[in-house]
């Protein structure tokens, strides 16, 4: 996945233009100065029963 980085110190970035380009596969990663603040990334697909079976729940769990 190609980054970018982009300095909001330095800029003031179009939100919209920057989500067109996370659309498209670039992550962005804002900084102020040298510190990072937020990663724009685009959404991983989400896979059904990936963890099936991996979480037990009693039979009593509500009981009091």
């Amino acid at each position: 996945m190609q980054t970018k980085t982009i300095d909001i110190a330095k800029t003031s970035p179009d939100l919209k233009g920057l989500l067109s380009q996370v659309a498209t596969g670039i992550e962005i990663i804002l900084t102020e100065g040298e510190t990072p603040i937020a990663r724009l990334m685009p959404m991983g697909n989400r896979v059904a029963g990936l963890h099936s079976g991996t979480i037990w729940t009693s039979d009593d769990f509500d009981e009091p």
